[in-house]
């Protein structure tokens, strides 16, 4: 039983392809973060060792081991908490791969944020791509496919996994997890149709407690001054450099505040994601000019983009505080005290 959810097209051909034996040696698994990645890739490894019907069946002794991270043909790498997949971890994945299955059909890599694969590790993979052992899968798990080398792209089945539709992550929280309703909408629309960032949010409470002390702090700087908006920017950068996962969390924090205050100057606050902060929003929106905002939305998506690359986060974070627009009473008040000097 396939227990990623909403991915109905992917599960039928990979379905297809196991009924007829036509498994590729390597894919690539594309899509946001906690979209369910790691969960298709665990459940295909499920597939390729099961020993139940109806494959994977879940139940079998490889599918329960696989499942509890103990069987000894299937090897998740990732990146922890470092800012790169090294040579050394690809050659350790070479070393296993060149043996036999031990006590499964077939052994699987699973290799986690593969877009943070150093070049050497990334044609150290393209090698063994190129040449690929029998009886081993490869399954690259990555947000940002660009970042990949294009060789390593074309030696992959590209699988992507889209966003699930808002009321479907609704019904699924309520009815196989028994998630009050009206904490499912909420959750329902800050995962942005991943569920396991739902579920990650179900288990710890600091996940909506930090999401809302970043709300609150970037919501506060149109009323700051420059040295504040440096300070933030410094922090930014420091964790940005020590995990990139989490600046790009809040990043997408940035983009949701900022597209809701241009639905709100907009006049269409129903379609808010911080449905909890809408008085803020309004209050904010109600500052600033439709263009500025809508600037500023672009000037983020532009950075969303360039995080996952190598640019100086400290000077992307200062030069992204220095574009951020002032409320027109903090214009208004600065224009006082220019007069006055």
């Amino acid at each position: 039983m396939w227990r990623v959810i909403g991915q109905d097209r992917i599960v039928s051909l990979l379905d297809y392809s196991l009924a007829g034996n036509g498994i590729a040696h390597a894919y690539l698994l594309v899509g946001p973060r906690h979209i369910g990645k790691g969960t298709l890739a665990l459940d295909l490894a499920c597939a390729l060792n099961c020993e139940g019907p109806g494959v994977p069946c879940g139940q079998c002794r490889s599918c329960r081991r696989i499942l509890e991270g103990k069987h000894a043909d299937v090897t998740v790498t990732g990146l922890d908490s470092r800012t790169e997949i090294g040579i050394e971890d690809i050659r350790g994945l070479q070393r296993m791969a060149s043996l036999p299955p031990y006590e499964g059909k077939c052994k699987a890599f699973i290799i986690d944020g593969a877009e943070y694969l150093s070049t050497e590790a990334a044609n150290a993979l393209l090698k063994i791509l190129e040449e690929p052992p029998q009886r081993v899968a490869w399954l690259l798990l990555a947000a940002d496919e660009d970042r990949l080398l294009p060789t390593v792209l074309s030696r992959c089945q590209r699988l992507e996994l889209r966003p699930v539709p808002p009321q479907r992550v609704q019904e699924v929280l309520v009815s196989s997890y028994g998630v009050d309703p009206d904490r499912a909408k909420l959750l329902s629309h800050l995962c942005h149709g991943c569920l396991g960032w739902a579920l990650a949010a179900l288990s710890d409470d600091d996940m909506l407690e930090q999401r809302s002390q970043d709300v609150t702090r970037l919501s506060s700087l149109l009323a700051a001054d420059l040295s504040e908006r440096f300070a933030y920017a410094q922090e930014l950068a420091t964790q940005f450099s020590a995990n990139r996962r989490a600046a790009a969390e809040t990043m997408q924090v940035w983009l949701d505040w900022w597209r809701d205050l241009m639905l709100v100057r907009g006049g269409y606050s129903e379609a808010v994601v911080n449905n909890e902060h809408l008085e803020a929003l309004e209050e904010q929106a109600g500052c600033l000019d439709l263009l500025d905002i809508r600037r500023f939305l672009s000037r983020l998506c532009s950075l969303q983009q360039e995080v996952s690359r190598n640019i100086n986060p400290r000077l992307a974070m200062e030069s992204l505080m220095l574009d951020l627009p002032a409320s027109t009473r903090t214009r208004a008040r600065r224009g006082n005290i220019a007069a006055h000097l």
